[in-house]
């Protein structure tokens, strides 16, 4: 306690010196495809070092996907848990699944660092890990394996003791979804364990030394007392910890609740239920105040409670420390784990910023006393027994480039060595996790890393800013409808690889020219954007990132377990557990009707993984079309947040017509609210039996209407998914390979902006055009590099424009455009994309052309619509047979239910050329 006093700072004395250094310049940085800037060595004496796995045949392997710290009980051991993607290929592609587990990182800590001891693998987890009371052993959970894991101390180390322990559910709560054991806690006397069941809305009560369950709690209301049926409460229970020998907390997300227990010898009770504003994830009881602090995700703060009382004192609001003179920053922050210095302090993890925050909390506030610069999206933390030394774990790094994210290599067929999966380039196995390490900053260096923080976010771009707003504001003048398209995994490289500017490497292009001529005239014609970046790695993130800018702390949690197919269900665009929660019971019934129809499950129209809006009031309102409704403008929905389901021969499949307006049979059900009015209810969503070439056909006789009554919408949100392909076997008029769902897409993509080119509403007009994320392609510069366009009035002509752009810089001009307010923290600090504009520019046309392999479909095109044959980068296209064998397997019915990192290589192998993978470990911060 001695040496921690030192490190001591009041308020007065960060104002003092922010007036000493406030022109310190900014540590160099990496640049990430959020927008924000990485300096994870900004504070003094800091040491990163990668989670290399150093057990299994490849012990060079770096593990992702950090998800917690527990420190030992005497405060002399740490160990870090991996929930993470994790998994890697040998050099026949195939899985090992030897090395493809979750991590255990066994650490002996003290004031001068860490020192690796250990290293320890289960098959699955999802957070949860917590020591024995007296440091002689710990237990894990086992995450959809439903287990839980009991590790104990031996002569050579930490070893697992017996089989794990079997909690007893069949599946989760949801639709199709399995169990999936979260938080755990270990009692006061170390014989019992609680686990939360994340998927079955439970608590369960374990006998360590029995090694069974003893009791289970369901924190449902309607499965306690039937007379709350269809009452939410207790859902998606992830964080847990002991108070005391017979009392217990649990956050429950979903329905933004922190749930105090009762816990007996062999049951357990729900004593009570307190609200908070966010959504409550990891938990710390501080002993000596009596106070359970949880953080709250999607509202950025603190939730204090009085354990006595049981109530919530406290619930202040995270932001930057007030010396720096900003005021109230945007939501965003995804503040997500706790620890407590020995002065009662708090270190916070902001996952949204890539910092750890220094909190001085009271009974009703707290007050953030300054930032320090992470690794990227930091998720856990610790400090040494003294309090003097920071441990923070972060879940990933900067990809960088993935030449051979699937190699290109010829004439391999099935069954043969996976060219894809040997390189180990797929983007979630790119991205790896680490440990950084510093000593608690002294007064002075806190202010400085608290000013690398802000500048990291970009606070320090207010002169960028302002030159772009006259810009902006120009084009504003002129624009008054924006059509925004969303597209499907493509990197730069694969599609516009091949165009002769631009930094491109034409080796990769294989979706190139042939199969996207209308991608290369508009690049040509407008502007061709060779340093754009995805946010997100796939679609359920970038999904969201693209129209929200920001992805909540659960939904980072989710995404790569999900991926890796260690359960979790694809939560994102409005559905959680695959389960359309805006909808009421009945419409959930007829959309799904092999849906459960238990009034208790998931009832009201919560989402877990669905952006809030900036007041508090507007939980789950964080999109961009929430924005423009409250803005007062238009809104017309082609395809997103579609509930339909699109499976042959599924309970409420919706029947393939290919013009359903002339026949009114309605397709489209909405799974947003607000979007049901505003949706066209014959536009079919993400399918991939269904041609492009059809839904744009729907979007222009809509289009036309609108035009001739003056009622075009201001804002329009279209979604083209032809260039995710799959459905090969099934898919209609010929449109039934890799080649031909290119090639519509592109000739789709062309058509919309035709049509626009030749409406009254062509010169006030601006089409914006993103691929959600860049996961299924190889790039040379960086796998999260992708295609974007912005066509239209005002938009220079025949320029190439490397400026580094991310999708939070796509959402942030179309705000601005729009004079939309900005949906959160990510996009209120972004710079808009102002050098693509030239107000004065007034003339723009368009017509789209067909690649000529669409000849080979039953599609109507007109003959002259055919471009000029071009030479293919690859062999020549395959047969609806050959791509159906080629995915063999492959699960198409909704977004992204892949291998993917066989269908990445089923892709190379039909399209690619040489030269051949060679394997990769990886690593960074």
């Amino acid at each position: 306690m001695k040496n921690f006093r030192k490190y001591v700072l009041t308020l007065g004395s960060v104002a003092l010196a922010a007036t000493a250094i406030a022109a310190d310049r900014a540590v160099a940085g990496q640049a990430l495809p959020t927008g924000q800037m990485l300096t994870p060595l900004a504070a003094p004496g800091a040491r990163f070092e990668p989670l290399v796995a150093q057990v299994g045949p490849h012990p060079s392997y770096v593990a992702d996907g950090a998800a917690a710290i527990a420190v030992s009980p005497n405060r002399r051991e740490m160990l870090v848990l991996t929930s993470g993607f994790n998994r890697y290929n040998g050099a026949d592609g195939k899985l090992v699944l030897a090395q493809s587990s979750q991590y255990i990182f066994r650490y002996a800590i003290d004031a001068k660092g860490s020192r690796l001891l250990q290293t320890l693998t289960v098959p699955n987890s999802y957070s949860g890990i917590a020591w024995q009371p007296d440091g002689s052993g710990f237990v894990v959970g086992g995450g959809s394996d439903d287990t839980l894991h009991l590790f104990k101390r031996g002569g050579a180390g930490f070893a697992e003791q017996g089989k794990a322990i079997k909690l007893g559910h069949a599946a989760g709560n949801g639709a199709d979804v399995r169990p999936q054991a979260a938080g755990v806690a270990v009692s006061p006397d170390g014989r019992r364990a609680l686990v939360a069941n994340y998927y079955n809305d439970s608590v369960s009560l374990v006998d360590l030394v029995a090694a069974r369950v003893i009791a289970e709690q369901d924190l449902r209301p309607g499965k306690i007392d039937p007379a709350q049926s269809g009452t939410a409460g207790g859902e998606n229970p992830f964080a847990i910890v002991w108070t005391d020998a017979t009392h217990a907390w649990v956050s429950a997300p979903r329905d933004r609740q922190l749930v105090a227990l009762t816990v007996s010898i062999d049951a357990i009770g729900v004593a009570k239920r307190v609200a908070t504003l966010g959504e409550p994830t990891a938990l710390l009881f501080d002993a000596a105040s009596k106070r359970l602090y949880a953080t709250e995700d999607n509202a950025d703060r603190l939730a204090i409670v009085d354990t006595a009382s049981a109530t919530l004192t406290g619930e202040p609001r995270l932001g930057l420390p007030d010396a720096l003179g900003h005021g109230q920053i945007a939501k965003g922050l995804n503040v997500n784990a706790l620890a407590l210095l020995p002065d009662r302090r708090l270190l916070v993890t902001m996952g949204g910023i890539n910092a750890v925050a220094l909190v001085a909390p009271s009974a009703r506030g707290a007050t953030v006393q300054g930032l320090i610069p992470t690794g990227w999206y930091p998720s856990a933390v610790a400090a040494s027994a003294d309090g003097t030394r920071v441990f923070v774990a972060n879940r990933k790094s900067p990809p960088g480039a993935n030449p051979q994210g699937c190699a290109p290599k010829l004439a391999i067929y099935r069954g043969q060595p996976d060219a894809c999966g040997a390189a180990n380039q797929y983007i979630f196995q790119l991205e790896k996790a680490g440990l950084l390490q510093f000593p608690l900053p002294a007064p002075k260096a806190l202010v400085r890393t608290t000013r690398q923080v802000a500048d990291n976010i970009g606070l320090g771009d207010t002169q960028q800013r302002a030159a772009a707003a006259a810009t902006m504001a120009a084009v504003r003048a002129r624009i008054k409808h924006v059509v925004f398209i969303i597209k499907e995994n493509r990197t730069y490289d694969q599609v516009l690889g091949d165009l002769e500017i631009g930094n491109g490497d034409p080796h990769l292009a294989i979706l190139g020219e042939h199969l996207s001529p209308n991608h290369h005239q508009l690049a040509r014609a407008f502007v061709t954007l060779d340093n754009f970046y995805d946010s997100g790695e796939q679609s359920s993130t970038g999904w969201t990132w693209s129209t929200a800018a920001r992805v909540p702390d659960l939904l980072e949690k989710t995404a790569p377990v999900n991926y890796s197919g260690r359960g979790l269900a694809y939560e994102a665009e409005e559905a959680d557990r695959f389960i359309y929660t805006a909808q009421t019971p009945a419409e959930r019934h007829a959309t799904n009707p092999a849906l459960s129809t238990d009034p208790d499950l998931m009832p009201g129209p919560a989402l877990l993984t669905a952006p809030d809006g900036e007041r508090d009031d507007e939980t789950g309102q964080g999109f961009l079309w929430n924005a423009a409704i409250r803005k007062g403008l238009s809104v017309r929905n082609y395809g997103f947040s579609d509930a339909s389901i699109y499976d042959l021969g599924k309970a409420g499949f919706v029947p393939l017509v290919r013009e359903p307006a002339l026949t009114q049979t309605r397709i489209y059900t909405p799974g947003d609210r607000l979007l049901a009015s505003r949706s066209d209810p014959y536009f079919r969503g993400f399918d991939q039996k269904m041609p492009d070439y059809w839904r744009v056909r729907e979007w222009q006789r809509e289009f036309a209407q609108a035009e001739a009554s003056g009622t075009t919408p201001a804002l329009t949100l279209l979604r083209l998914s032809h260039d995710h392909f799959g459905d090969f076997k099934d898919a209609i008029d010929g449109v039934d390979t890799v080649e031909t769902q290119m090639a519509d897409n592109d000739f789709a993509l062309g058509q919309v902006v035709e049509t626009i080119a030749n409406s009254r509403d062509r010169d006030s007009t601006l089409i914006f055009v993103i691929e959600d994320d860049a996961q299924n392609g190889a790039d040379h510069v960086d796998a999260r590099r992708s295609v974007a366009f912005v066509i239209g009035a005002t938009v220079r002509q025949h320029a190439l424009v490397s400026t580094r752009y991310t999708t939070v810089s796509l959402l942030r001009t179309i705000e601005d455009v729009l004079g939309l307010a900005p949906l959160g923290l990510n996009d209120s600090l972004a710079v808009p994309m102002a050098d693509l504009f030239d107000p004065t520019t007034t003339a723009w046309t368009y017509r789209a052309v067909a690649a000529d392999v669409l000849r080979t479909t039953k599609l109507p095109i007109p003959a002259d619509r055919y471009a000029p044959k071009i030479a293919a980068v690859a062999s020549t296209p395959h047969t609806a047979a050959y791509w159906a064998e080629a995915m063999k397997g492959q699960d198409f019915r909704t977004e992204d239910h892949l291998d993917t990192a066989a269908f990445n290589a089923a892709l190379w192998r039909g399209l690619g050329i040489e030269p051949k993978p060679t394997a990769g470990l990886g690593g960074g911060m």
